[in-house]
């Protein structure tokens, strides 16, 4: 090749490399002219960005919500929106860009890693701000002041229970949850903050005293039970009416900036579907236990428990992600009514089966009918939840009373089973009359085991006089109705006039009516008859219990024995010559008709009954609304 074409070559190359280097200047400026001002401003908020965000790395211990860090806040969750918009704008093909793919994708790059940064700062604030106010945060938890007491958590300043501490954390954690939310970073939000509140709400209830430790509940024995029942029965409504619907409250407000409701929906199921749930399965657990009349009202409390909170249960927990907690309250609340109703059952067929066969002394008021009574006036305190498990069992009288109730007098009897229904407001009132009605049936056949007719009817006079003044004094007496008390007090004082006819006309038949002609020899003779017949009448005690039925039948017998008594001692004081025949005073026989009634020689005295309140063991205790009546 000639020297000047190799020269030209080089020569050619040398300009041509030239030109390109000249050409680059002009190329960059045209570049830099072409980008969009969206490219611009997309590119600033990526630089700014990083430079709050590397302010705030996982290596800085305090929080961004301190007082120190809190002007910070702002910017930093203003750049986390940014970068994601900046991501968003850099993906987006036909966003107005004038720049290369490849530098997009590294802007998309750039600000995916710096919103991962941020979110991971963001992340540990959610905790923080959890961890320092979770004792505080929900505004409807009647142990906050509690925890407010004891809390030693440092990083609590000056929050008030009800001040601007509480109001401000709220609208932290609302902020955080929004910015997380909207980056797409809901998942991660959500993990915290279902887990730092559930903890806090198991806390609660175990601080409220119900931990049920051991599973099969129904195995234990009923003194094992019961503590945890009364725990329950505390912790229920408070968890129920102020800590569950504060939580509800409080996801409401953190989640208000959420695009959708789902998320508040989910986080509250998370956090307390599972305790909802495990407390409304106790008292399912409690009904599988053995059954025993005694426990009936623990039942009932439970029942009025669950059942009174049911709007609650129903309202907080109405979506479809808690539906598992509605179903297990319902399976409780029918549990139980199956056990309430078959313990009833129990305990009528419990007093038909009573074997006792030891008369009460002196006629006095026999412990079945304490119990029997104790018992149902207890039952009268749930009038609202029986009435509620029997609502779709309506009362029907099993079998008839023996007819032998009704032969002690044609002029008052018991309620017959036909009767029962119009006597009573409802099926609770004639269940209540039914059970009265087996007691009194039982009562009769006890009546039998006394050998004198006079003390079978003066036991019968008491025990059902015990029962009237028990219906009248306690709700009872609405349940049954005035005609229902009216029919059995005449009852009970056909009864005591039985007793008084049986027990002292003979006594008063030995009281001669003419006295004018009587010689002292037939004097002497009707004077020893009657004293025979007054230690014979006033050999025993006549218990009768109730104090203004006593009094009466005090003074009625006194008053049939000791007026003709006195007019017969002043004829043959006047008659007979020796006084040693004269044994006895009206004054002496007042006194022995005292003793008889009042066991003691005064008229003053009062005679309290015997009979303790107690049968077959106990009677009905342990209900938390009412307390042992045994008289």
């Amino acid at each position: 090749m000639p020297r000047k074409g190799m020269r030209g070559f080089f020569s050619s190359s040398g300009h041509s490399e030239q030109r390109q280097r000249d050409r680059r200047p002009a190329e960059r400026s045209v570049s830099l002219s072409r980008r969009t001002f969206s490219d611009t401003m997309m590119e600033d908020n990526i630089a700014s960005a990083e430079q709050i965000i590397g302010r705030w790395g996982l290596d800085v211990a305090g929080s961004l919500f301190s007082a120190a860090g809190r002007p910070d806040s702002v910017h930093l969750l203003r750049a986390a929106a940014e970068l994601h918009r900046s991501m968003v704008f850099f993906s987006d093909p036909s966003a107005e860009s004038s720049t290369s793919p490849e530098e997009r994708s590294a802007a998309v790059l750039r600000a995916h890693e710096l919103l991962a940064a941020a979110m991971r700062r963001l992340e540990r604030e959610m905790h923080l701000l959890l961890s320092a106010h979770h004792s505080i945060l929900n505004p409807r938890d009647s142990l906050r002041l509690q925890y407010a007491s004891s809390s030693d958590v440092s990083d609590v300043e000056d929050a008030e229970v009800d001040g601007s501490g509480v109001g401000e954390a709220m609208q932290d954690l609302r902020a955080v949850a929004k910015t997380m939310i909207s980056a797409g970073y809901g998942k991660e939000c959500v993990r915290i903050y279902t887990t730092m509140r559930k903890s806090f709400v198991e806390e609660s209830i175990y601080r409220l005293g119900f931990h049920r430790k051991k599973a099969h509940v129904h195995k234990l024995n009923w003194a094992a039970i019961e503590p945890t029942i009364q725990s329950w029965l505390a912790a229920f409504p408070v968890a129920f009416r102020t800590l569950f619907s504060g939580e509800r409250f409080l996801c409401d407000q953190v989640f208000k900036g959420s695009d959708t409701i789902l998320c508040r929906e989910s986080c509250f199921a998370d956090i307390t579907g599972d305790v909802a749930a495990r407390m409304l399965a106790f008292p399912e657990s409690v009904a599988r236990s053995k059954r025993s009349p005694e426990k009936i009202f623990r039942l009932l409390d439970i029942y009025d428990a669950v059942s009174e909170h049911w709007p609650d249960i129903e309202t907080l927990f109405a979506f479809e992600s808690t539906a598992a907690v509605r179903s297990q309250a319902v399976a409780s609340l029918l549990r139980l009514a199956e056990v309430a109703r078959a313990t009833l059952a129990d305990f009528e067929a419990a007093i038909q089966r009573d074997a006792s066969r030891s008369a009460v002394p002196g006629g006095d008021v026999h412990p079945l009918t304490r119990y029997v009574m104790n018992y149902v006036l207890f039952l009268s305190d749930y009038k609202t939840a029986l009435a509620d498990i029997f609502a779709d069992f309506p009362f029907q009288a099993p079998y008839p009373p023996p007819e032998s109730l009704f032969d002690v007098t044609a002029a008052a009897t018991p309620s017959s089973p036909s009767s029962l229904t119009a006597a009573a407001a409802g099926s609770i009132s004639a269940r209540i009359a039914w059970l009265i009605l087996v007691l009194l049936c039982k009562l009769n056949g006890r009546a039998e085991l006394y050998r004198e007719a006079a003390i079978s009817y003066l036991f019968l006079a008491n025990n059902l006089q015990y029962i009237v003044r028990k219906v009248k004094e306690s709700y009872l007496g609405v349940l049954l109705g005035d005609e229902w008390a009216v029919r059995h007090a005449e009852n009970a004082r056909h009864y005591l006039r039985s007793y008084k006819r049986l027990a002292w006309e003979k006594l008063a038949d030995e009281i001669p009516m003419e006295t004018a002609d009587m010689t002292a020899e037939e004097a002497e003779r009707r004077m020893r008859r009657f004293d025979d017949a007054l230690e014979a009448a006033c050999k025993g005690r006549a218990v009768v219990s109730d104090a203004d039925m006593r009094e009466q039948v005090r003074e009625s017998v006194e008053n049939m024995i000791v007026p003709q008594y006195r007019v017969f001692h002043e004829r043959c004081k006047a008659a007979v010559a020796s006084a040693a025949a004269l044994r006895f005073s009206p004054e002496d026989v007042r006194n022995k008709i005292d003793v008889v009634f009042t066991g003691s020689n005064g008229r003053t005295s009062s005679h309290g009954s015997s009979a303790s309140g107690s049968y077959s063991g106990s009677t009905a205790t342990g209900s938390s609304r009412t307390t042992h009546r045994s008289e």
